[in-house]
């Protein structure tokens, strides 16, 4: 057969060592962050935080249990953002001379609730019989991403929406009825394009028209629970992870706003729950306890094809995050949370980066 394939496969091998294993006081680790050589992990209601120099425990803080789990940690240059199971989203500061945190805020700030709660047409229909304003989420906030350029955060949750707002002032600008089951994860590019995933096994994309966001497209190749969401650096490419077992790629078409299928990833064992982009890779962890990386090369096609494999944790891998690090220097860093209550970190070598002639390669 014939077929169009770049003159050289380009691909390049890749070692990896454990560098570090942090244990947290609860095996629920939901979440991971980083924000100035700081590492945050969530385990059930508490935020541990660990110093990523030393490798030592720093701080812990929100040791409140009625807040419910904490799902998602976001952050702009001078605070912190926490998504929690009882619908609320909590802002702290960091005391630098202590090293300590600080709740400033919670959203809807009671200013915002007192300013909307006169008004009927500020009241959603949540449930028979029970209302709520529409600047609260009344369920489980499942994810928080923040643009510090625009001055913006968004967050979905289980409530089947996604709301955005204004980080300044702390007002909830916009929300929008995003599925028909729990939103579980998001994505933002740069330009602003929003891309849901939910519980209804469906990926919605927004885009921002007349000052509120539209839906442009849906992606339906899930055929499960869509768990995870991560973008390129360029935000041409978008991953996503199923409870299938799958990891879908889709990317923008040239000179289109549209996304379109690329290709399937099967090599895990179990659900995907997170995805993270690192440069030219990226990275999966799954209930099956392991951590992928992935790149793109040394396959007919030039599809995505698994380069590692991280093993250790014995139990589902729940969030991954990436340590600011030098890749063109040949080397990253990523850390893996687990619900044994372990987070491993891992150090990524590039070992060789191999070109090989399409002639040299038969193709049936």
């Amino acid at each position: 057969m014939s077929s169009q394939l770049p003159n050289l496969f380009s691909f390049q091998t890749l070692k990896h060592r454990r560098i570090a294993t942090l244990k947290t006081p609860s095996p629920h680790i939901n979440c991971l962050a980083i924000h100035a050589n700081l590492l945050y992990a969530s385990s059930a209601n508490q935020i541990s935080v660990y110093s990523l120099s030393h490798h030592s425990f720093v701080d812990s803080f929100n040791h409140d249990p009625t807040t419910g789990f904490v799902k998602s940690i976001a952050f702009n240059q001078t605070k912190i953002f926490t998504a929690h199971q009882d619908g609320k989203i909590r802002i702290w500061k960091i005391d630098t001379l202590y090293k300590n945190h600080q709740l400033i805020s919670t959203l809807p700030t009671v200013k915002d609730k007192f300013l909307n709660f006169m008004l009927p047409k500020n009241y959603v229909n949540v449930r028979r019989h029970k209302k709520k304003l529409w600047i609260q989420h009344w369920d489980t906030v499942s994810g928080l991403m923040v643009n510090d350029a625009k001055g913006l955060m968004y967050s979905v949750s289980w409530d089947k929406s996604f709301k955005i707002w204004n980080v300044k002032n702390q007002r909830c600008l916009e929300s929008v009825k995003a599925h028909e089951d729990a939103v579980n994860t998001l994505a933002v590019s740069g330009n602003g394009t929003v891309y849901t995933g939910s519980a209804d096994g469906l990926i919605r994309i927004w885009e921002m028209t007349e000052r509120r966001h539209s839906l442009v497209g849906t992606l339906d190749k899930h055929k499960s629970t869509v768990n995870a969401l991560a973008l390129n650096d360029e935000g041409s490419v978008l991953f996503s992870g199923g409870s299938d077992g799958r990891i879908l790629v889709w990317e923008k078409r040239d000179d289109e706003n549209e996304v379109g299928y690329v290709e399937s990833l099967w090599d895990h064992k179990g659900a995907i729950l997170c995805l993270i982009n690192v440069g030219e890779w990226f990275v999966s962890g799954s209930s099956d306890g392991t951590v992928r990386v992935w790149q793109r090369g040394g396959k007919e096609g030039g599809g995505f094809h698994c380069s590692i494999v991280l093993e250790g944790h014995e139990k589902p891998v729940k969030s991954l995050v990436a340590v600011e690090a030098s890749v063109l220097e040949g080397v990253f860093s990523i850390c893996s949370g687990s619900l044994d209550g372990e987070i491993r970190v891992w150090e990524i070598s590039i070992c060789s980066n191999f070109k090989i002639p399409m002639n040299s390669i038969k193709l049936a």
